[in-house]
């Protein structure tokens, strides 16, 4: 069922067979007229956003990459409270069919609980339905580039091209000198998602207000009774994040204009802000001038917006004390700023890998090291950018210690040499290192060996420029930059894919869209296997999932992108 799609405009009746969408154009016309929006902003002209929210939130285009986003991520086989999933082109058309603004009414959220980064407690999500989830994410298409446009220039959470590194980066550059900042105000929201003030969001967040009530107050199902929700956004949706970004973002804006130029004392008082979604510090050279000037003024902007801090993990905390920040130890040492992994990472991580090995008692030595190897280089490239040498040698250890137990508890009437041989390297590794067998969909057998963390090199994270804008054309090369180091990184120990990856520039060749850690990839056959292609490189590229679905749906032919020419 082929239907003619008018990609710009509204979206009317007309069936829509999903694999005959035009992706390149779908792209082109929501990013189109999401430049437009930040260009608007620039230049201070509101109406115009409006409308461009408008004509953007009433496109086929943003509908369509609205149902392709939540049928791509990793929550698309998690129902909401009716129970259904989209993962069918059938249902994926009808889905956009049904994202009408008209009539449209948000259904509750389910209340699921997942572990928190201690294991000990459990934070609970409000899980969407499909619909209400596509709903989000197309108004999320256009708050996205208000956002970045209006956003505190070191706030670093759930905001394209940063992260956790990024933000670690600005501590370090806000407290690596003699001369910086001594002491740290660190901040703790008290349940921020969950109480955040309704009538402030709908007062302040530009966005369709009817609907915005709706999800606001949608209420939760939670063991099959009905709460009622009257504050806060549920950490599950997918518009959460941004609303909660938008909420907090004007308090690094507030510092600089509401405090002293000096201290008490007559000093600077060095005040620096850095945010990472609702965790956030506060510098300055006085203790003094944190408690009597910065506390009071945060409490202040917090409490206008149905927010407080916690009085019991809120403190302030000199360099040479340290403390704790998105997982890393920020410390001064006679004089020096050294960031390594906290030791609550550590412990948590080993915590992990430790449930791991008794899980699997009865496991082969290969398989047990498939599982552990993504847990170590996922730990390790998050850790990579700080002083963590010697914590990685330390980690691989304590792994270590693990699996010889793992091993004798296997046999316990085998001497340690036998013990050595069998699961310890050589014949294929180094001295001791951790080795088995696993056998592949092809029937062949091939040796694995377990990812020692000292072996990440440690390598130190360029921080991203403060105003850099993902939406704005101007910043574009710079964030094309960025992503090619970022993929390189990723694809590391992925040769093939790294190749492919460089020799398409980045580009998926179907929808012309970047092919990113999100996005996701399939290695697709230019000459199918089964009519005798081979698996060289000349034979293969890289396309995004539903690309490569559309490709096998249609028959499309792909033809692999021309290596440009270096000089």
């Amino acid at each position: 069922m082929t239907a003619e799609i008018a990609l710009a405009g509204a979206s009317f009746h007309p069936p829509i067979d999903w694999h005959a969408i035009n992706w390149k154009k779908v792209h082109r016309n929501v990013r189109r007229l999401q430049v437009r929006m930040v260009k608007a902003i620039q230049a201070g002209r509101w109406g115009k956003v409006k409308a461009l929210q408008h004509l953007l939130t009433h496109s086929f285009s943003a509908k369509a990459l609205a149902v392709r986003r939540v049928t791509e991520n990793p929550g698309k086989r998690t129902p909401g409270v009716d129970g259904e999933i989209w993962d069918t082109p059938v249902k994926k058309a009808q889905g956009i069919q049904s994202l009408r603004q008209h009539g449209y009414r948000a259904q509750p959220l389910r209340r699921v609980y997942i572990p928190k980064g201690d294991g000990a407690k459990k934070r609970p999500l409000g899980i969407p339905t499909m619909k209400d989830r596509a709903f989000q994410t197309l108004y999320k298409l256009s708050l996205d580039p208000i956002a970045e446009t209006t956003g505190d220039p070191n706030s670093y959470g759930f905001r394209q091209g940063r992260s956790t590194a990024d933000a670690i980066g600005q501590c370090f550059l806000s407290l690596c000198r003699e001369t910086s900042a001594q002491w740290i105000f660190e901040a703790d929201i008290q349940s921020c998602f969950d109480q955040i003030c309704h009538q402030w969001l709908l007062d302040h967040i530009p966005i369709n207000k009817p609907i915005l009530a709706q999800w606001l107050k949608a209420g939760i199902i939670d063991r099959y009774t009905f709460q009622t929700t009257e504050a806060g956004t549920p950490q599950g949706s997918p518009i959460s994040p941004v609303l909660a970004n938008l909420t907090l973002d004007g308090l690094e804006k507030t510092l600089q204009q509401a405090l002293p130029k000096t201290t008490s004392e007559g000093a600077n008082p060095k005040v620096n802000l850095v945010r990472f979604a609702d965790d956030f510090i506060a510098t300055s050279s006085s203790y003094l001038f944190l408690e009597t000037q910065v506390k009071p003024l945060i409490s202040q902007f917090l409490q206008e917006r149905g927010l407080t801090l916690s009085p019991q993990k809120t403190t302030i905390t000199h360099i040479e004390q340290g403390f704790d920040f998105l997982g890393q130890n920020i410390r001064k040492y006679k004089g020096k700023l050294l960031i390594k992994p906290a030791r609550k990472s550590v412990k948590a991580f080993l915590t992990k890998v430790r449930a791991t090995i008794k899980a699997n008692q009865q496991a082969t030595a290969g398989h047990l090291i498939t599982q552990l190897k993504p847990l170590i280089r996922g730990w390790t490239n998050y850790h990579r950018h700080v002083v963590s040498k010697k914590t990685f040698h330390a980690v691989d250890t304590q792994i270590w210690r693990a699996l010889w137990r793992w091993a004798k508890r296997r046999h316990p009437t085998k001497s340690r040499h036998w013990i050595k041989h069998k699961y310890f390297g050589p014949p294929e590794g180094r001295k001791w290192d951790s080795f088995g067998f696993v056998t592949d969909d092809k029937g062949q057998t091939h040796q694995v060996v377990l990812l020692r963390a000292a072996d990440v090199t440690i390598k130190r994270h360029v921080k991203v420029k403060a105003q850099a804008n993902p939406f704005d054309p101007d910043w574009a090369p710079y964030f094309e930059l960025r992503l090619d180091a970022k993929m390189a990184d990723h694809l590391q120990g992925k040769r093939k894919a790294l190749a492919l990856w460089q020799a398409q520039q980045g580009f998926c060749p179907v929808c012309q869209q970047k092919i990113t850690p999100q996005t996701g990839w399939h290695s697709h056959h230019l000459i199918w296997r089964v009519h005798g292609g081979d698996d060289t490189l000349q034979n293969q590229v890289l396309l995004h999932p539903n690309c490569h679905y559309q490709v096998h749906s249609q028959g499309l032919m792909v033809v692999k992108p021309r290596p440009s020419l270096g000089v």
